[in-house]
């Protein structure tokens, strides 16, 4: 009797439905229970607990700092309020080091909110090959329960991730002209692929960012995005839906900002301005 409850208190416990973030990710939490499960199955079939350990990954794999499989704590360095409700977060890495990230993808925090695991997905906004360091952009909800957790995150603070999953398979030159739609925190992931871009000088891809905001000062990262449109194949433009009135925005963004929503006739003339034939992406709702 002693020795099936020992067993029972290594089974692997199946996770809630809170615990998906609902992205999609390969592998999920339930396909790393049903993995545990069945490993757990075997060990018990045999009395073997050794077989409960996990194979000797190879050094190659030891030197990852973040796994789908397994949740790993990095540390808060620095929050910069975007907006009234958005926030940009530092999380610190080991010297010389990156994330290992590549176009397109995304991690999965955890957190825990009176008891109950929540997790949720973000792409982090800091270049791929950004060392010692990755940011996420994060809107914290009034209402969200993961956000009851991360608006007490503070500097100092350590936070469980795990991934990358999903991913965008672009290849310098795969196409002439990318015109991309992003409403909100929806621009987070256009980001890490404009830096991409521009950081290969062989890449002669023309990019026109369509950022659609309610006001301009719920614009995310003005100087990063600023300094991605000084490249001579990048173009930013921006749509605001709440703003009655160009003439207090600064000058460098009247030429380049649209007033409204995101209609047929807007988008056609985003075409029509596109050097080449462009591929469109969008991410995020456009009505705001």
């Amino acid at each position: 009797m002693a020795e099936n409850d020992e067993w029972l208190s290594l089974r692997p416990c199946e996770p809630l439905p809170t615990q998906c973030c609902g992205s999609g990710c390969k592998p999920c939490v339930f396909d790393i229970y049903e993995k545990e499960l069945m490993q757990w199955k075997q060990a018990r079939a045999k009395g073997d607990q050794r077989l409960l350990s996990k194979s000797t990954e190879s050094s190659q794999k030891d030197l990852q700092l973040i796994a789908p499989e397994k949740w790993s704590t990095f540390q808060i360095v620095c929050v910069e309020q975007q907006t009234a409700d958005t926030y940009l977060y530092r999380f610190q890495l080991p010297h010389g080091h990156c994330l290992g990230l590549t176009v397109g993808q995304h991690i999965v925090a955890r957190g825990v909110v009176s008891g109950l695991e929540v997790q949720r997905a973000y792409t982090p906004v800091s270049p791929l090959d950004a060392e010692g360091y990755f940011e996420v952009l994060i809107k914290i909800y009034e209402d969200g329960l993961m956000s009851q957790y991360m608006k007490t995150w503070k500097e100092g603070d350590t936070v469980c991730w795990r991934g990358p999953f999903g991913g965008f398979p672009y290849k310098p030159n795969q196409y002439e002209q990318l015109l991309l739609f992003a409403s909100g925190t929806g621009i987070a992931p256009m980001v890490p692929l404009l830096q991409y871009i521009v950081a290969d000088e062989e890449d002669e891809v023309f990019v026109t960012l369509v950022g659609c905001f309610r006001t301009f000062q719920d614009i995310y990262m003005k100087p990063r995005l600023q300094e991605l449109a000084a490249y001579w194949n990048v173009k930013t433009l921006f749509v605001l839906s709440q703003e009655q009135d160009l003439k207090h925005l600064l000058r460098s963004y009247q030429e380049k900002t649209y007033l409204g929503r995101v209609n047929g006739d807007m988008v056609k003339n985003f075409v029509n301005s596109c050097r080449r034939k462009p591929f469109i992406m969008t991410i995020g709702t456009l009505l705001l």
